[in-house]
């Protein structure tokens, strides 16, 4: 079992911390769907528009992003760009409308996605790949943290009140995190050693390597087969599956609760038996959850959160060995630009899916079912599939 020196763990909690606020940000619109479509008049092609807009706006900035991201400390980088998200979520608080909610989501994304991904760079930076992927379990608990104390949280203040006061408690939560952040996390500047590296020529170098080209087709399909269903989920839970919304809390509760538990045990497993190897057998588990779960008949609150619970431990659990398997792909002094390039892709693919469900999905007479949801799930399944395929062509980098 890994074991982490003191300061070693202690890092990892203060990033999951950081990047607890910041996954808040992101996961809290999702499931306010229902909410949102309501009191905005917004279809399902407006609500993925303003799902997307945060993941193409951190994809667009990751791009920018990587051309100068290892050029300075991590840790005055990830202070500047978490002021940024922070300020953005404060800006969704004080919209009241959809186009002012949309632009504030794309000011949040832009800061949000660059400064998540610089969190994980310090976690490749700082743990040894022995035990790299428990470490980036520990950190992803951050998600599990946002599933069972966050997301119900908002979703009840969103109820009890008005739909901006989750964004609110987001930005009160990452302006104390960030102040944790000043604190805790180190000046860490090793990877400015060596001589001076011609950035444009780094990173033509980096997009044609073809491993890290493997890696990045890796991340895309692992994404595609994730986030293709996530959008809608909850619309979906509310709409065809029979969940009264003042449940919805209750399904990301015991979501949260059961990966704060299997995140790291993923990373433990995947350390002791194989990133491949763990990755395949959860991956292969999930695409039968989400076949399942995309073509659900009604079910009770207790078939709900048993489906959902599998979903979050099988389909989420997958992106901890999978981390793992990209974060080997180059060596240190490319791992800023990497991870940043990584996170860039990720965003992008998560803006692409998420337009193309707004275009699949639509509503029954308006107000009715959602209609083209199990499409979504076939195409998830293909990804995933992919994603077993390409999974096998990364291979890892002294």
């Amino acid at each position: 079992m890994p074991r982490f020196a003191l300061s070693e763990r202690m890092l990892l909690l203060l990033l999951a911390a950081v990047q607890f606020a910041h996954i808040m940000d992101f996961m809290i619109m999702m499931p306010m769907g229902p909410q949102l479509m309501r009191e905005l008049g917004a279809g399902p092609a407006q609500f993925a528009s303003l799902v997307s807009a945060y993941t193409w706006s951190a994809g667009i900035v990751g791009l920018v992003a990587t051309a100068f991201v290892d050029r300075f400390d991590r840790r005055s980088a990830v202070l500047v760009l978490f002021a940024g998200c922070v300020a953005g979520t404060l800006a969704c608080a004080l919209s009241h409308t959809f186009g002012e909610l949309l632009v504030a989501r794309i000011i949040s994304g832009g800061f949000g996605g660059v400064s998540g991904a610089l969190v994980m760079t310090i976690v490749v930076d700082v743990v040894p790949p022995a035990r790299r992927a428990a470490g980036i379990g520990i950190v992803m608990t951050a998600f599990s943290a946002a599933s069972a104390l966050g997301v119900p949280a908002g979703l009840y203040l969103a109820q009890t009140f008005e739909w901006e006061t989750p964004f609110f408690l987001i930005a009160l939560v990452g302006a104390a995190m960030w102040v944790v952040a000043l604190l805790g996390v180190p000046s860490l500047r090793e990877h400015l050693a060596g001589p001076p590296v011609h950035r444009g020529r780094a990173m033509l170098a980096l997009a044609l390597d073809r491993n890290v080209q493997w890696a990045l087709l890796f991340m895309c399909s692992m994404v595609g087969a994730h986030f293709t269903i996530i959008p809608f989920l909850s619309p979906y839970l509310v709409a065809n599956v029979g969940l009264p919304e003042k449940h919805l809390f209750a399904v990301y509760l015991t979501g949260g609760i059961l990966t704060v538990f299997s995140g790291p045990l993923m990373g433990r497993l995947a350390d002791r038996h194989g990133r491949l190897r763990v990755y395949t057998i959860v991956t292969v588990i999930a695409l039968g959850v989400v076949l399942f779960l995309t073509h659900a008949p009604p079910l009770g609150l207790g078939g709900v959160l048993v489906l959902s619970g599998f979903f979050f431990v099988f389909a989420s659990g997958r992106f901890v060995p999978g981390q793992a398997i990209t974060s080997m792909a180059v060596a240190a002094p490319q791992r800023g630009a990497f991870m940043s390039l990584s996170a860039c892709v990720r965003d992008l693919i998560s803006g692409v899916v998420s337009s193309m469900g707004g275009l699949i999905v639509s509503r029954s007479g308006g107000t009715g079912p959602l209609i083209g949801y199990g499409w979504l799930g076939w195409i998830a399944v293909g990804c995933g599939l992919v994603s077993l395929w390409l999974a096998r062509r990364v291979k890892p980098v002294p």
